[in-house]
């Protein structure tokens, strides 16, 4: 066997993760799925309509669009968190599915990169069904927002390397509520999904910038008008900086619990 074929196999040596994730995730694909988009749903038909009717327009488009374009990219997030927390915490410390995938020809990172693409994986799932719903309603019907769904990709797996360093350090289920409450929520509120960034202090506008959670509403949102945001270039990098980062200190923390 030539070398190219060993270093093909080793490459794709995660998928068999991904797929057995996949295969019991089937078994309850409809009520995952409900709950995983029915909070960002509800936001966005309460505040969207509710809301909406009363703030108008924000920056010249009608509220609604402005929020759907930011509950899909924080249902993203959460799907993401969710997954590569509660689901994969279960697998690796509560039903030891790591240690015994670990026992055949399969490393560490090829089990925590097949956690990584599946919770990316499903996120996007939920980013789907939200933008079907979107489409469906008639908020927003632009031939961009085929152009959002690699860009939600992104913003999973991003979500997803950062969720796996918080389950690295979790001793516990309860450790996962002070991820959610202390940065999640924050930075739902810090980037643009619910107003935009201008009616906040110039500090936190300038720390909304580094945020992947901004970073990934700026550049979905003008997708929602037909248009292109000028500084996706700026927020792509951000995103996969934050990407290359989070899965550095998820790699490195999760070796270091396992040899402890």
């Amino acid at each position: 066997m030539s070398d190219l074929t060993l270093l093909e196999r080793h490459r794709w040596r995660f998928f068999p993760i991904w797929q057995r994730n996949f295969l019991v995730w089937k078994k309850l694909a409809i009520p995952s799925l409900i709950g995983n988009i029915a909070e960002p749903l509800i936001t966005l038909l309460a505040f969207g309509f509710g809301v909406g009717a009363l703030v108008g327009t924000v920056h010249g488009v009608p509220y609604i669009q402005f929020l759907a374009s930011g509950a899909i990219c924080m249902s993203v997030m959460m799907a993401a968190s969710f997954e590569a927390l509660y689901s994969a915490f279960s697998r690796m410390h509560v039903q030891k599915t790591w240690d015994a995938i670990r026992v055949t020809p399969t490393s560490l990172d090829d089990v925590l990169l097949g956690e990584l693409t599946w919770a990316a994986t499903k996120s996007v799932f939920s980013g789907v069904a939200i933008l079907a719903v979107i489409v469906v309603l008639g908020i927003s019907r632009q031939w961009t927002l085929l152009i959002a769904l690699p860009l939600l990709l992104l913003t999973g797996l991003v979500f997803s390397a950062i969720g796996l360093i918080v389950n690295a350090k979790a001793r516990g289920y309860d450790f996962f509520t002070y991820y959610f409450t202390l940065v999640l929520t924050p930075m739902t509120f810090l980037s643009g999904v619910y107003f935009p960034l201008t009616a906040l202090p110039q500090p936190l506008q300038w720390l909304a910038q580094v945020l992947p959670l901004n970073a990934a509403v700026e550049l979905v949102r003008p997708l929602f008008f037909g248009q292109f945001d000028p500084l996706a270039g700026l927020h792509l990098a951000v995103l996969v900086f934050d990407l290359l980062l989070a899965w550095w200190m998820a790699r490195t923390l999760t070796q270091r619990r396992f040899r402890a």
